[in-house]
């Protein structure tokens, strides 16, 4: 399973006010807030972990069926820097799903998977192979696999994990 989020960081600054009394608190755990104010830039954490909650949830809900606002539920943990990307883990009740997230001046974009071997499988789909079930989840109309597709303002990312190629 796959997840991602992709956040425009110059519309996100123009339609969100993350530091308007109860912002935080409606969204975040204590550890999180805490993850925040010792943030050298506290927006771009607070982005870094809605993106990585966005991301895992799009896998919770693909294995649960549960749709809701449950930001407070979704716990970042284990941030750490490497060679630019931002490795880290997000759990939900018993479930854990591995983050990876790039950032720069224009986007976040979090991918998260169950397994942390499949970060290296993640493949990009063109959107003309996406199609949706009767849920409007979608998927690859050819090999049938689970795309994530995530879009915020300039930015749009649609990926899959490769099949698995049996000889």
């Amino acid at each position: 399973m796959i997840g991602n989020d992709i956040i425009d960081l110059e519309l996100s600054k123009k339609q969100s006010n993350w530091k308007r009394q109860g912002f935080l608190d409606k969204l975040f755990t204590t550890e999180e807030k805490v993850m925040i104010s010792n943030a050298p830039i506290p927006e771009i954490m607070v982005w870094n972990l809605w993106s990585r909650k966005e991301a895992a949830y799009k896998i919770y809900q693909r294995q649960t069926g549960i749709r809701g606002f449950i930001p407070k539920q979704l716990q970042c943990s284990d941030c750490e820097n490497i060679d630019g990307e931002i490795l880290g883990k997000v759990s939900i009740n018993e479930t854990q799903y591995f983050t990876k997230t790039i950032i720069n001046c224009d986007c976040i974009h979090t991918i998260a998977v169950v397994n942390i071997e499949d970060f290296g499988k993640i493949q990009t789909v063109e959107r003309n192979f996406i199609s949706k079930d009767d849920f409007g989840i979608p998927f690859h109309s050819i090999n049938k696999n689970p795309v994530s597709i995530s879009h915020h303002g300039r930015f749009e990312k649609r990926i899959q994990l490769e099949l698995d190629v049996q000889s």
